[in-house]
């Protein structure tokens, strides 16, 4: 089966470096995707949006054969999710890396600071602490050097979901930052913030604790728990 890599915010294709290896012997084809104004620090980044985002997966999907698996971290996880909502046939299951569905109308970060066009990755004060778990010295000074400004429209941009068969689409989370159960008990509370996900009707969850980057983190448990959670080749 083919499996596309969707990308957080700041981050390109080969954020993935580390996780692809432990993927390799699973049998999938492995697609690691740059999306539209990440390809440098210096591409324009103007006018592009969340749709922009949305659209260049569905270009890929639509180039590939057969049933096709998502894997979206953080910020691609909303791709992921138009995507879905784009192509609900063509897409056997999604995987969440420290994400999860917006609602329509959502958007996925609108109060980071932009510079322009640009959402250049802020200082490590704006984060969570737990967003910062495990992310030591090294891997902060890592991630900044290799860094892209995000386009300002992908974090602002409401997404717009037309096709409720985006429900039928089975879906894992591997819930970093906090435990599954913390998930599950806001779905049960009914909490907006998950409601989307509380709409999937099949939702199973794997737990890595750390902070919001496991891909840099614990990129080979990473690797592992994507693996465990990817339909059989």
């Amino acid at each position: 089966m083919d499996v596309i890599l969707i990308p957080g915010f700041w981050l390109d294709a080969s954020s993935w470096e580390q996780v692809t290896p432990v993927l390799d012997g699973t049998g999938h084809r492995l697609h690691p995707i740059t999306l539209p104004g990440l390809e440098s620090v210096d591409a324009d980044r103007s006018g592009i949006g969340l749709a922009d985002h949305i659209a260049a997966v569905v270009e890929l999907v639509d180039s590939l054969e057969g049933p096709v698996t998502l894997v979206g971290h953080s910020g691609g996880g909303a791709v992921a999710h138009g995507v879905v909502d784009a192509r609900p046939d063509r897409i056997a299951k999604v995987v969440y890396v420290d994400s999860g569905p917006m609602g329509d109308g959502d958007s996925i970060n609108a109060d980071l600071p932009a510079v322009g066009d640009d959402v250049p990755l802020p200082d490590w004060s704006v984060f969570e602490d737990a967003d910062l778990v495990d992310l030591d010295d090294d891997l902060r000074r890592a991630f900044r050097e290799r860094a892209i400004p995000e386009p300002a429209g992908v974090a602002g941009d409401p997404i717009r979901l037309t096709d409720e068969r985006r429900y039928d689409v089975p879906v894992t989370v591997i819930a970093c930052e906090f435990p599954s159960a913390v998930l599950v008990d806001a779905i049960a509370g009914g909490a907006p913030w998950i409601a989307e996900l509380g709409r999937i009707k099949q939702v199973d969850y794997i737990d890595l604790p750390t902070g919001h980057w496991p891909q840099f983190t614990k990129p080979v448990q990473l690797g592992q728990a994507i693996a465990s959670a990817l339909p059989e080749a």
